[in-house]
């Protein structure tokens, strides 16, 4: 049997900033087809700039890109871009056009689709994103949830092979979260392969099967993600916060209860406790 390669290779990469910053040092990294992976950490830590490389927006200063194998060194924007979409934390930084129908027709300029192509496959995402009643309004009218949404459709519509978000619950409500949850199961289930940076440690908790701790440049920590982080070393280390299940499954170990030892989710913890009160109620 052939040995799988991954579809995203990274091999020694490093990264300094024309004003002598050093923001990636030494990144060793590899992404398989259809996987989905969480990179965090705190701010500086050079996650921003690791996805940067990805589609050329930033050149190594020195290391290896290969995505399908390919090292992507003398690849432009535009031709990475079709195959590695970004949506950044800011919509604005992507978002332009004079209204939301003129800002998906504009990412789909790049597909060589005839005008009628054009036309049907922006009704479609503006149906699938709901913003159908927004169509002839400017992006910058729009609210955080909704420009954020567009920002997402503009990549989303072009269909590429590797889809990056940078913190993508920022700012959103309950709703919203549920909204992108239910986005990136659809494009899992095409086969998507799938990288976010986040902040939100109880959404990656969750969610999320792998994370990457990175560290000053360094990636730190890279494994499922309900062992990096519940491991409260790394956790410091990241000056990030143990995730609340882990907070309340360590409150309760102090009581000298008997715990579990595979209480990772949401449901094991409300399952745990339901169970507990029924069986202290039944001592009454």
């Amino acid at each position: 049997m052939m040995k799988e390669i991954p579809l995203i290779m990274m091999k020694e990469i490093g990264y300094e900033y024309p004003n002598g910053t050093v923001a990636l040092k030494s990144i060793n990294l590899n992404v398989f087809k259809g996987k989905l992976v969480g990179i965090m950490g705190k701010n500086g830590a050079g996650k921003t700039s690791l996805i940067r490389t990805l589609n050329g927006l930033i050149r190594p200063t020195h290391g290896s890109i290969y995505i399908e194998n390919e090292n992507i060194k003398t690849k432009s924007i535009a031709n990475l871009s079709k195959k590695v979409g970004i949506i950044f934390q800011n919509p604005f930084h992507q978002l332009f056009a004079n209204s939301v129908e003129e800002e998906i027709k504009f990412s789909l300029k790049s597909l060589n689709l005839s005008k009628e192509e054009v036309q049907t496959k922006t009704d479609q995402i503006l149906c699938e994103f709901n913003l159908e009643k927004y169509k002839t309004r400017s992006p910058l009218n729009l609210s955080g949830g909704e420009s954020k949404k567009l920002a997402v459709a503009s990549i989303i519509c072009r269909d590429p092979e590797i889809l990056v978000f940078d913190e993508p619950t920022l700012g959103q409500d309950a709703r919203e979260i549920e909204f992108f949850i239910s986005l990136i199961n659809r494009e899992r289930k095409k086969g998507k392969t799938i990288i976010i940076i986040t902040h939100n440690i109880e959404f990656a908790y969750e969610y999320i099967p792998r994370t990457i701790l990175m560290a000053d440049g360094h990636i730190i920590a890279d494994g499922p993600t309900n062992q990096i982080l519940n491991n409260e070393f790394l956790i410091e280390q990241s000056s990030l916060i143990l995730p609340q299940i882990r907070q309340l499954y360590l409150a309760i170990q102090k009581l000298d209860l008997e715990l579990q030892t595979d209480i990772i989710s949401k449901n094991d913890m409300t399952n745990y406790l339901r169970n507990l009160i029924k069986n202290q109620s039944s001592k009454i």
